[in-house]
């Protein structure tokens, strides 16, 4: 089949990206603003920075305990507009508390002396920054050789992805976190291991989102250990940094950030996708299953070099694995999924045979991942005929997908990753 001009397929992709922003400035937005109205629900700045900043500047410039509940109101007042009011049944139950390991003031203690509107607009111009950096980073992860023009698509959907999208605009630091896991592999795949294992430990300040990845990257730096050993000790010493210099300026804070994370899953209740798809016993023998799959699959190309194929894909592999196993289901979380989608339209893009049920899976997946932009495209278009009984019963169309998507995204990946072997992809690499 003839592939469009590019000019097409860039219109069609700027298109694609504006109406996602269009949608979540102009029909969501309203929608919510619209919503609180009518139920009473306060809202302030939004901002998902704002608790951290709050919580940093308080304990680096006044030694304030972040954790405390004064704090959590001060955070309330400003995030929310107003304290929460228990008794208020239509208040939001996210009591929006510091939940972050202290030492997450450390990458915040440059911001802590401005006020948060400042703040808040270099978060705005930093995020779309990092998202098309990313792009860059995952293609060398994977050793894809791309041209100009493809990478200038790639960066274009990127930024108007829903995922990358709702975390700019809540300025969520699950991006931050993606984009340090993103350093963190071109290091390794350039060979600064050290530089890489300070990067992993920066970006444990989201620890349920790093894990996966931690455990992966010391298990591959073992069955080498003469030679990437570096990694290994480099994430070692600036954790050891990062946990002393927390003691230091909040002494006993692991107890009190995790008593922090046992009230934030009381009130918020989250669940993985898993088990938000199937059921709890269910969900949790998935989760299960779907780590020893990845396990073994990884522990296949343990001894492969950085720079092989095989590499790449096993953190894009492992990194889908979080996102379907880790106790929440955010959308912008899906933003780990770029380097396992990337893989696939790798291998999509080599048309290697594959078996026709494989090639309907695919199939499926791209409608998943396709699925916002269409949504956000037909309601763009209908946007001078949503009436406001109407606009709330469609605005969830583009969050359809939310869930099955990151299912077909690791389900492809670990059959990808399982399939043709660490030699196949070397050679597919070779090929490129």
């Amino acid at each position: 089949m003839k592939r469009p001009p590019f000019f097409v397929v860039l219109a069609l992709a700027l298109v694609a990206s504006a109406s996602t922003w269009f949608y979540m400035n102009r029909i969501l937005r309203a929608q919510q603003i619209a919503d609180a109205a009518a139920h009473g629900r306060p809202r302030g700045n939004l901002s998902d920075l704002y608790p951290r900043w709050l919580g940093a500047r308080e304990l680096l410039l006044r030694r304030r305990n972040p954790y405390s509940p004064e704090i959590t109101r001060e955070i309330q007042r400003g995030y929310y507009g107003r304290p929460l009011d228990p008794a208020r049944a239509d208040d939001p139950k996210d009591e929006q508390g510091f939940v972050y390991p202290a030492y997450v003031v450390f990458l915040l203690a440059p911001t802590v002396g401005l006020p948060f509107d400042v703040v808040q607009i270099g978060f705005r111009w930093l995020l779309p920054a990092l998202a098309v950096a990313s792009v860059v980073l995952w293609l060398r992860v994977l050793r894809w050789k791309v041209s100009f023009g493809t990478m200038f698509v790639m960066t274009v959907l990127m930024l108007g992805w829903l995922p990358m999208v709702q975390g700019i605009k809540l300025q969520q630091l699950s991006l931050l976190v993606a984009e340090l896991l993103a350093g963190c592999g071109a290091c390794v795949a350039g060979g600064w291991l050290s530089c890489a294992g300070m990067l992993l430990a920066l970006a444990t300040i989201k620890p349920q989102l790093t894990w996966p990845l931690v455990l992966w990257l010391v298990a591959w730096a073992v069955s080498d250990w003469r030679s990437r050993r570096n990694l290994v000790i480099g994430f070692a010493l600036t954790m050891l940094l990062l946990l002393v210099g927390a003691e230091l300026v909040l002494p006993g804070w692991p107890r009190m950030f995790f008593q922090a994370i046992g009230q934030y899953h009381r009130y918020t209740q989250n669940q993985s996708v898993l088990v938000w798809l199937f059921g709890v016993i269910v969900g949790r023998i998935l989760e299960a299953l779907s780590l020893l799959a990845c396990a073994v699959c990884v522990w296949r190309v343990r001894r492969e070099p950085a720079t092989s194929a095989a590499f790449g894909r096993a953190i894009g592999l492992v990194l889908a694995l979080t996102v379907v196993i880790v106790p929440m289901f955010a959308p912008y979380n899906q933003v780990l999924l770029a380097p396992a989608i990337l893989a696939l339209l790798w291998s999509e893009s080599r048309r290697d045979p594959i078996l026709p049920v494989i090639r309907l899976a695919r199939t499926v997946g791209g409608i998943l991942l396709a699925w916002p932009w269409v949504a956000t495209m037909a309601l763009s278009v209908a946007y001078l005929w949503l009436t406001p009984s109407l606009r709330e019963k469609l605005w969830p169309m583009p969050f359809y997908s939310n869930f099955m998507m990151p299912v077909f995204v690791f389900g492809l990946a670990l059959l990808d990753a399982w399939g043709p072997g660490p030699r196949n992809l070397r050679e597919g690499a070779a090929r490129e």
